[in-house]
């Protein structure tokens, strides 16, 4: 019997946090009878011609679940970088070649764990910053595994129930909203990719992954909400639509902000990273924002690498939770920006992006999508397994930002992905 959270009829905006693309695809494919993530059952019909349809998917991309492993978990978990930790000389200087002499708006950092024993870390400017975009909602992901920790510490089945069964209506909450969805039918006939509304209704697991995959703004917004409740209701949750209505109506706006960051920041506290330097602090919807009023987001690439590495040393939550995180951000359909490289072809990626752009009028300056003259921001997390499958492959973890006013920084990132992928084959020439 599943459970079901009607959706609440809250006045919450424009969403700070562009990224992504509908037919975007996390998770491994044959997950459906684990996760219950309807889209995954109905693409893999598509694969096997049972649903008509197509679903370009490189050699990277077929993982199955139980291919995916935690890369530093028993191996180094206690290895940091820290602002003192010393760069290795032979990345800087390869890193220094493909970025240093680009704009300097672009920050990097990477961290190769190839030999999980002796990680290597370089960066340049990677203690500077920008807003996160839509990477934020990997701390939004992050609160939501906390929060199930929390209600059950030591039950994973009653989390991956809550997740599987627990039923939740987007409500005014999700809205406005641009990004696409999939939508599979009834009677498993076909998948629509169409925006979100108000009344539709998914699992806790699918609105995780439709914040993952393409980058929803309206599930960015649901699954924060679910945190919140989730934090403030615990072995009550979900509650009814009018429990849960009078907690965001009653309780006082300045405390809602606090509560909303809260449990964003404190699963990072707890894996050691400092929410100053990874901050995301505002909602991603226009109604949302209206409920809780926001305060200001910030990212550096170090410390996104150290969020990477944090869920490849099984510390991000804990080892379950950072686990089914990495297999939510596995890029099983079609790649885009940085994860586009087709020298990421044979790649297993684990990837999310993020966006902002915005023009003005001038003179002999047509504005395009990700090519601003105003603002834009371009940012890129990934962690990339080089062939995928290889029992040995090169691994590194690679945080980009940048801010190149009128050029296309989509095709940028994919460049400077090629030119990174090269860079770390050189340094590993002995693997398959």
């Amino acid at each position: 019997m599943k459970k079901r959270l009607v959706g609440l009829a809250l006045a919450l905006g424009l969403a700070v946090a562009l990224g992504g693309a509908a037919e975007s695809a996390p998770y491994p494919l044959d997950g459906y009878e684990y996760t219950g993530i309807r889209r995954l059952r109905a693409y893999s019909m598509i694969l096997d011609g049972s649903m008509p349809g197509s679903i370009p998917i490189r050699p990277g991309a077929r993982l199955s679940r139980d291919q995916i492993r935690l890369r530093l978990a028993g191996v180094a978990d206690s290895f940091d970088i820290r602002p003192d930790t010393p760069m290795d000389s032979a990345l800087l200087a390869g890193m220094e070649r493909i970025v240093g002499r680009r704009h300097p708006s672009y920050r990097v950092a990477i961290l190769d764990i190839t030999d999980p024993s002796n990680p290597r870390y370089a960066g340049i400017r990677h203690d500077q910053g920008y807003i996160p975009g839509s990477v934020g909602k990997l701390l939004v992901m992050t609160a939501l595994f906390h929060q199930l920790r929390e209600l059950h510490p030591d039950d994973i089945p009653a989390r991956e129930r809550l997740l599987r069964e627990t039923d939740v209506v987007a409500g005014a909450w999700a809205m406005p909203n641009t990004h696409e969805v999939p939508v599979v039918a009834p009677d498993w006939s076909r998948v629509t990719h169409r925006t979100v509304r108000a009344d539709d209704v998914f699992t806790l697991w699918e609105w995780v992954d439709h914040m993952v995959s393409p980058s929803s703004n309206s599930a960015g917004s649901v699954v924060w909400r679910e945190a919140m409740l989730i934090d403030e209701f615990r072995e009550n949750y979900p509650p009814t639509p009018e429990q849960a209505e009078a907690f965001f109506r009653d309780t006082p706006k300045s405390e809602l902000t606090d509560r909303s960051i809260r449990v964003i920041e404190e699963p990072l506290l707890e894996a050691g990273i400092d929410p100053e330097l990874l901050r995301i602090r505002t909602m991603f919807t226009g109604n949302a924002q209206r409920a809780i009023p926001g305060r200001g987001s910030h990212s550096t690439p170090r410390a996104l690498v150290r969020w990477l590495m944090r869920m490849e040393q099984g510390r991000l939550v804990d080892e379950w939770s950072s686990l089914e995180m990495k297999r939510l951000t596995y890029y099983t359909r079609r790649r885009y920006r940085y994860s586009f490289s087709p020298a990421l072809d044979q790649a297993a990626v684990y990837f999310k992006s993020g966006s902002l752009y915005r023009c003005q009028p001038e003179e002999g300056f047509v504005c395009g999508q990700y090519m601003g003259n105003v603002e834009n921001l371009m940012h890129s997390v990934a962690i990339v397994e080089s062939p995928a499958g290889a029992e040995n492959p090169r691994v590194y973890l690679v945080s980009m930002m940048s801010n190149v006013l009128k050029v296309n920084s989509a095709g940028e990132h994919s460049e400077i992905a090629t030119q990174i992928e090269r860079l770390i084959a050189s340094h590993h020439p002995t693997k398959p």
